[in-house]
């Protein structure tokens, strides 16, 4: 998987994604009183530039430019902006931590290389500062719809955990989606993970 890839599937159409954020990024973010977020892996940037709607200042990271385009010309219409940064996330750093908030939506690698971008985004955490990780959960290959088909890209709440340490996680559970389709709607089953740098 690389960026070219990316960038031709994100030029083929306008919008791949929905506009709309994601259904537990907006439940997890909604009333929170805002800060500075990194999104990272932002894609055309329908969780990013809600959160800015709703006052962050949003850095949008992505490895596909094409989908930074189009994000940026979608943040101008609804009248926000984005820091962005093109950005590969399996060598993504931020040294010193600069966030209050970060946010994985849905970035799927082999387990050794979602390892560390998940300690890349809680280390550039400040103290008390969390990052919220949403993912297609292994038990959807034979239990839900959609996603990859690749078991060796899929985690668990208990694989993050094991990374970032129990003593830092605030949430980490199960949890399903609805998925509509030409054949009727169905459930998939994402992992919901939120940890805390310690403040």
């Amino acid at each position: 998987m690389d960026s070219t890839m990316w960038d031709q599937r994100y030029a083929s159409s306008e919008l791949i994604w929905s506009a709309e954020p994601n259904q537990f990024v907006r439940e997890h973010f909604q009333g929170e009183a805002p800060g500075r977020i990194v999104d990272l892996g932002c894609g055309e940037g329908r969780n990013a530039i809600w959160l800015a709607e709703q006052g962050w200042t949003v850095t949008a990271v992505d490895f596909s430019s094409v989908a930074l385009e189009k994000a940026e010309a979608l943040a101008k219409r609804r009248g926000v902006s984005l820091e962005i940064q093109n950005a590969d996330l399996t060598s993504w750093r931020c040294d010193p931590p600069a966030y209050d908030a970060a946010l994985l939506c849905y970035i799927h690698f082999p387990l050794a290389t979602l390892a560390t971008i998940w300690r890349a985004a809680f280390e550039s955490l400040l103290p008390g500062g969390e990052v919220l990780i949403i993912g297609h959960h292994s038990r959807n290959l034979a239990e839900g719809v959609g996603g990859p088909q690749a078991a060796e890209v899929l985690f668990s709440p208990a694989d993050v955990i094991e990374v970032l340490g129990a003593e830092n996680i605030v949430e980490a559970r199960d949890v399903t989606r609805k998925v509509e389709s030409e054949s009727g709607s169905a459930l998939a089953i994402d992992a919901l993970v939120v940890a805390r740098r310690p403040g």
